[in-house]
C-alpha cells in the first residue's frame, strides 16, 4: 500500500490524527518538500513527534525517476507532503503510476492553504476562480521573462467577480514574498497599458497555520513594501464583494474603507 499523508499548513502539529498513526504503522517513510515546505518546522522534529525516520526525496525523485515505489509493492509506504496531498497535480501522477504498477494506494487528508485562505481573509470560497502561481523571471535568449499567465488569470476572474488565489513561487533556497510577486503583477500590467490594476484591492497572507500569521489588505501597490515577515506567502486579488465580505477584510485585514466602497456588490 502507498499512503499520501498531508502534513497541513505549518508545523509538525498540523498533522491529522489518523495520518499520524498512518506514519507511525508504515514500513517505509519518505517525504518531499519542493512542491510545498512547512515554515515551522524541521526534518528533525518530524521524526522526533513521529517517532521514524524520514527519507527526503529529491524533485527527480518524485517527477522523473520514482523508483521507490517499488517499494510499496511488497511493504507500506507513507509518502508525506506539505498541505494535502492531492492538491499537486505531481502527487496524483504519482498516484496513478502506483494504480498502474498494482499497487493499492490511499490518501490522508490535511488542511491545505486554498481551503484556510477563505477562513482567513473571510472571502467566500465558493467566489474563487481558477488561482495561478506567479513565478520568478527567468533569463531565456538573454532576455529577462517575466510570466503574464497569474496577471491574466486575475483579469479573468475579475470579469466574472471572482477572486483569485496566487500561490507564489518555490524554488531551492528561494521563497517569493508578497512585495516581490505584487511589484511583478504591477510590471506585466503596465507593460499591458492597464496602469489602474496597481490601484487594485489585494491581500497578502504569510504564515497560514502559524501563531504569528500576517493579513494585510490594501491597494496592490502598497503591498509592494509592507512587511510580511518571513515566508510563506500567498497572495489574493479580490472581485467584487458582498457586504460580509468587505466587513470581514476590514475587520480580519485592516483594509482601508475608501478601498472598499468601490468593491461591494
Amino acid at each position: 500500500m502507498l499512503f499520501f499523508v498531508g502534513l497541513g499548513l505549518y508545523d509538525e502539529r498540523d498533522i491529522s490524527v489518523k495520518g499520524l498513526d498512518t506514519v507511525r504503522s508504515a514500513d517505509v517513510v519518505y517525504a518531499e518538500f519542493y512542491t510545498s515546505k512547512l515554515m515551522g518546522t524541521s526534518i528533525e522534529r518530524l521524526e522526533r513527534l513521529y517517532g521514524r525516520e524520514i527519507e527526503i526525496l529529491s524533485r527527480s525523485e518524485i517527477e522523473v525517476d520514482p523508483s521507490w515505489l517499488d517499494d510499496a509493492r511488497e511493504k507500506n509506504v507513507a509518502l508525506l507532503v506539505g498541505g494535502d496531498p492531492m492538491i499537486s497535480t505531481t502527487h496524483l501522477d504519482l498516484r496513478l503510476r502506483a494504480i498502474e504498477m498494482g499497487i493499492d494506494t490511499r490518501v490522508i487528508h490535511a488542511s491545505n492553504i486554498a481551503s484556510a485562505v477563505p477562513g482567513i481573509t473571510g472571502l467566500q470560497n465558493y467566489r474563487f476562480g481558477r488561482s495561478a502561481t506567479v513565478p520568478f523571471p527567468h533569463i531565456a535568449r538573454g532576455k529577462r521573462i517575466v510570466s503574464s499567465t497569474p496577471y491574466d488569470a486575475v483579469k479573468d476572474n475579475l470579469i466574472r467577480d471572482l477572486h483569485t488565489l496566487l500561490y507564489l513561487d518555490i524554488q531551492e533556497g528561494r521563497l517569493m514574498s508578497i512585495n516581490e510577486a505584487a511589484a511583478l503583477l504591477i510590471e506585466v500590467a503596465e507593460g499591458r497599458g492597464d496602469s489602474g490594476f496597481a490601484s487594485s484591492l489585494a491581500v497578502g497572507i504569510a504564515r497560514a497555520g502559524s501563531e504569528d500569521i500576517c493579513v494585510r489588505a490594501g491597494m496592490l501597490s502598497d503591498l509592494r513594501t509592507y512587511s510580511f515577515g518571513p515566508p510563506l506567502h500567498v497572495m489574493v486579488i479580490p472581485g467584487r464583494l458582498h457586504f460580509m465580505e468587505a466587513k470581514a477584510l476590514r475587520i480580519l485585514a485592516g483594509a482601508p474603507e475608501e478601498l472598499l466602497s468601490g468593491y461591494v456588490l
